[in-house]
């Protein structure tokens, strides 16, 4: 791999916002995931469960519920008493309808997706019939105080002592009737709704169990407790030779620190969520077929997009967080050691600056330029540019004003590597160029989306001598542009899993692309297709370790001096890969260790293979090369994020 010096960084504070509810789509195979702070993402379960989509948070816009209709229709409703649909193409709110209850406590669609029903905190439940571009109130189910055909009433005992009222957190109504209701008190109850009679009382927990999930056969489902447990109940036969069959419990999970808020229940996985920040899917056995990664457990913590940007010649990071941005300098030092020392820094980090936006909205994206000069970030209504000035130690921030209003809700923005352009991509699958100067930008040009599509641009890479640009949008596709004629030059082809990091290569123009299936793709802009390495790696394939990652590689770049070197990471590794060696094979040690140095250079070369992974820094958010011969590398430990949290409940341990 190379020997290099390395900035190990842990004081990027960064805390996910916790879980508040998922919602499962059977048809496509999604999982929508909404979090405290307003935020809500869109992961692909048939695409290595990457994070493909997401619209960023509101300070008022505080999720209580979130369900699929219509197929591909997604909605949301909360405490601020709105219903809001989401535009899956844009990645922007389409619209919000305000219920007139009250702050919205349950929603729930039809099971023909042709209806909503919401309900309130006054007490009614409300109909929306759900039509081709909005939805439109229907009617009105005010709280009745005598017309109820029955009643089912908890017990408010818990181990012979009488508590408080005893608070009902969970319904699920299931198609032959059956009741199953979830409660403070730590029951799980199963029903029979004909005569209104407990069929069946389980008793799981000390705490409040706090959610409940069914499987789309409906044999099965899945409740979270405030205890972090999750619990599995199956549809058993009491007798091999019956047909009578019955509700048990037969698997409970601990991996969750804190309440688990939310839980969904795919064909074949658990998946769970809560105050620990963690999404958590557990593949169930008996369900997945091949025992591959699929049967793997997964704990997603960190969203799969960049949140550090780096000024590589002033050795500047720049953070993103929900409401503010904050600007380093990397420390230094003087001291020299061996392979593998920790040297003592002659400076400590500096601390430069802390901007913070305006207004309620959370941050989109955010980069700063490669001189450090600029820094470009944005919300969903507003577009901001500054203007950075060093004088010796002193920073100065000017904004800059009047910014185009065609410039609102970036999805990405990028600076070419002499700072002179900034690359916006919209919502609308516009691209825009803004030339920069001295007292501010030029007038923007713009790269025109493709005729007939609206698709939005997430991921962009610029060539270092600027004349290409790379876009992907939120499917699978990648565009390449020729920056000085304003117009697509080739595209790439199609792929069917999504797109996680691109960059172009200096000197070649050589577009490397990574997919969420662990795939990686080498294709030359200039000679509009792929490269020899890309065919041959296609050709022999990956080695089976590396496409059992289950993280999504996030970010790529090149040696500057060495044209045969990739870097790229995910949030457990990072990995150069040197195409001038030979690919591993499945009999081969992927994670291979150094050779002894008392080793002859016959077994070395014997050994040595392309691809030279190290897992010593992760959780990792960010990885990048300084110069030839330094590396940053961004981490941020998971015990740092849970001393942040609230302290969980309590349990007692045996013997204690």
């Amino acid at each position: 791999m190379g020997e290099f010096n390395v900035h190990r960084v842990r004081f990027f504070n960064y805390v996910p916002s916790g879980i508040r509810c998922v919602a499962y789509n059977n048809q496509s195979n999604r999982l929508a995931v909404s979090r405290t702070d307003g935020t809500v993402e869109i992961y692909n379960l048939s695409a290595n469960y990457f994070q493909e989509k997401f619209f960023p948070g509101h300070e008022s816009r505080a999720t209580e519920a979130l369900c699929w209709a219509k197929g591909q229709r997604l909605f949301s409703a909360g405490l601020n008493g709105e219903i809001i649909e989401y535009d899956l193409q844009a990645l922007t709110i389409k619209y919000a309808v305000d219920a007139f209850g009250g702050p919205i406590w349950s929603m729930a669609a039809s099971p023909n997706g042709s209806q909503l029903l919401v309900g309130c905190e006054d007490g009614s439940v409300k109909l929306f019939q759900i039509t081709p571009d909005k939805i439109q109130f229907e009617r009105n189910f005010d709280r009745q105080k005598r017309s109820a055909i029955g009643k089912m009433l908890v017990d408010r005992q818990y181990m012979g002592v009488s508590k408080r009222k005893c608070i009902i957190w969970g319904v699920a109504f299931l198609s032959d009737g059956t009741v199953i209701s979830v409660d403070s008190a730590g029951k799980v109850q199963i029903w029979d709704s004909a005569t209104g009679t407990l069929v069946k009382n389980h008793l799981v927990s000390n705490a409040d169990v706090q959610s409940i999930a069914v499987s789309p056969q409906e044999d099965s489902f899945v409740v979270g407790t405030a205890e972090g447990t999750v619990f599995h109940f199956q549809l058993v036969s009491v007798t091999s030779s019956s047909s009578e069959k019955q509700w048990v419990r037969t698997k409970p999970f601990q991996h969750h620190t804190h309440d688990v808020r939310a839980v969904a229940h795919s064909p074949t996985a658990l998946i769970s969520g809560g105050t620990d920040t963690h999404l958590v899917i557990r593949p169930l056995m008996e369900k997945v077929e091949v025992k591959n990664y699929d049967a793997a457990l997964r704990k997603i913590t960190f969203p799969h997009r960049r949140l550090v940007s780096c000024a590589k010649k002033k050795q500047l990071l720049l953070f993103q967080f929900a409401h503010h941005l904050e600007l380093w300098r990397l420390g230094s030092t003087v001291a020299t050691g061996k392979n593998g020392d920790t040297l003592p820094l002659s400076k400590n980090a500096d601390h430069l600056l802390h901007l913070k936006t305006k207004g309620p909205e959370n941050i989109i994206c955010s980069c700063i330029s490669p001189c450090g000069g600029w820094i470009a970030c944005s919300t969903a209504s507003r577009f901001f540019l500054y203007r950075l000035n060093y004088e010796h130690d002193n920073i100065s921030l000017q904004r800059v004003s009047k910014m185009p209003v065609f410039l609102r809700s970036a999805l990405q923005i990028l600076f070419s590597e002499d700072s002179t352009k900034l690359f916006v991509a919209s919502n609308q699958g516009s691209l825009r160029v803004i030339r920069l100067q001295e007292g501010g930008f030029t007038h923007p040009r713009a790269f025109q989306p493709q005729s007939g599509t609206v698709q939005s641009m997430c991921l962009l890479a610029v060539s270092p001598d600027g004349n290409w640009l790379a876009a992907s949008g939120s499917s699978a596709g990648v565009h390449v542009y020729n920056v000085k004629q304003l117009k697509l030059h080739c595209t790439v082809p199609a792929y069917n899993f999504p797109v996680t990091a691109l960059a172009i290569a200096p000197n070649t123009n050589n577009l490397v692309i990574a997919h969420s299936d662990q795939q990686v793709f080498e294709y030359s802009i200039p000679d509009k297709q792929y490269t020899e390495w890309s065919r041959t790696v296609q050709k022999q394939g990956f080695h089976h370790l590396w496409l059992q990652r289950d993280t999504p590689i996030t970010h790529i770049s090149f040696h500057p001096k060495r044209p045969m070197h990739i870097l790229l990471h995910d949030t457990y590794m990072f990995c150069l890969i040197d195409k001038s060696l030979p690919l591993p094979n499945d009999k081969t040690l992927l994670y291979n260790p150094l050779p002894p140095t008392n080793e002859s250079d016959v077994i070395r070369r014997r050994t040595a293979h392309a691809f030279k992974i190290s897992k010593k820094y992760k959780p990792l958010l960010f990885v990048d090369l300084l110069d030839e011969k330094t590396l940053v590398a961004v981490e941020r430990p998971l015990d740092d994020i849970v001393a942040q949290l609230p302290p969980p409940i309590k349990k007692k341990k045996f013997g204690t």
